[in-house]
């Protein structure tokens, strides 16, 4: 890898306004391409909306969504790519050949070059089907990349998998924070009118931002993912409502030993840039620990244990609806 300049953008979707958001993206991918920055990174679901999804019928799920790279919304992002320079990952709906139905993220290259992640770990609607691969690849820009989909983070295993298969950068696009449940230990809701009244008092909405709702939950764990596993994290999302729920933004890079680099608790739109050094990743802490593993001892992690279930059963028990 060389070093690198990327870009984490946080934003509030148009619920089903797929032209309002691809203008929003591109009108982040001007001031970054003058920044000089090469790899922007946008939410998950964010030219299409997110939360609203559970809500639609079949055919509105359809309607929204878009084979790729043959559809409109990967064609624009292909040609922006190309345009200012930048690799650009952002999330969509996808239909495939089959007609299944994915939580998806496409990453556009300037090269022409494009890759496709399905959320392994998808719980929006039951006709959301999630994915089983991994996407891990080598960018023009000079490093080896991986991305993983907001739940799919949440999996210690699945970070681990991307950096033995050499992933660098890590791309984590999100729509959480502000999230209902019924576990007082976890997130929370935050109230709709402290986001209306983020302007005439926005130490308000940014104290909860930055609180257990927002920034402190991640600060739980986003960072270990870094460091345990030796890997830039770019995270970006949502912020804002989102249907009944206010997404909590919090974008962040942090670097292989798990440090903040740039970050926002801003009540709004925003991106943050940094500068990603390649000479930390070969003696950082997670890489020396990978080097001392004994896959021979971990067959047990491979094996049901008979407690698994899916993530939408999981996750609609956690908030309680």
């Amino acid at each position: 890898m060389r070093n690198i300049r990327a870009a984490a953008v946080q934003f509030e979707h148009a619920p089903g306004d797929k032209k309002k958001n691809l203008e929003k993206i591109q009108r982040f991918v001007e001031p970054a391409a003058a920044q000089k920055v090469e790899i922007i990174a946008f939410p998950e679901c964010c030219i299409v909306g997110y939360w609203f999804l559970r809500n639609l019928s079949h055919r509105q799920l359809h309607q929204l969504a878009e084979p790729v790279p043959e559809g409109p919304s990967s064609r624009a992002l292909l040609a922006l790519a190309q345009q200012s320079g930048l690799t650009i990952g952002a999330g969509l709906l996808e239909v495939d050949a089959t007609g299944k139905l994915h939580n998806a993220y496409v990453v556009a290259m300037p090269n022409g070059d494009w890759k496709l992640h399905r959320k392994i770990h998808a719980f929006e609607h039951d006709e959301i089907i999630p994915g089983s691969e991994f996407t891990v690849f080598d960018d023009p820009h000079g490093c080896r990349m991986a991305v993983l989909i907001c739940y799919d983070v949440n999996i210690n295993e699945n970070v681990r998998i991307v950096a033995l298969q050499g992933a660098e950068v890590l791309l984590a696009p999100h729509q959480t924070g502000g999230v209902t449940s019924k576990n007082p230990h976890l997130m929370g809701r935050i109230g709709r009118k402290l986001w209306e009244n983020r302007h005439a008092d926005p130490e308000a909405i940014e104290a909860e931002l930055r609180g257990d709702k927002g920034r402190a939950w991640l600060m739980r764990w986003l960072p270990s993912r870094a460091h345990d596993n030796g890997l830039f994290l770019v995270f970006s999302n949502g912020v804002g409502i989102d249907d009944d729920e206010v997404r909590t933004g919090n974008a962040m890079i942090l670097d292989p030993y798990g440090r903040i680099l740039a970050e926002t608790w801003k009540a709004d739109d925003d991106m943050v840039v940094a500068d990603l050094d390649a000479s930390l990743l070969e003696q950082s802490t997670g890489r020396r620990w990978i080097k001392t593993r004994r896959p021979e001892l971990y067959k047990p992690l491979t094996l049901p244990t008979g407690k698994e279930q899916d993530t939408r059963s999981v996750r609609f028990d956690e908030v309680g609806g």
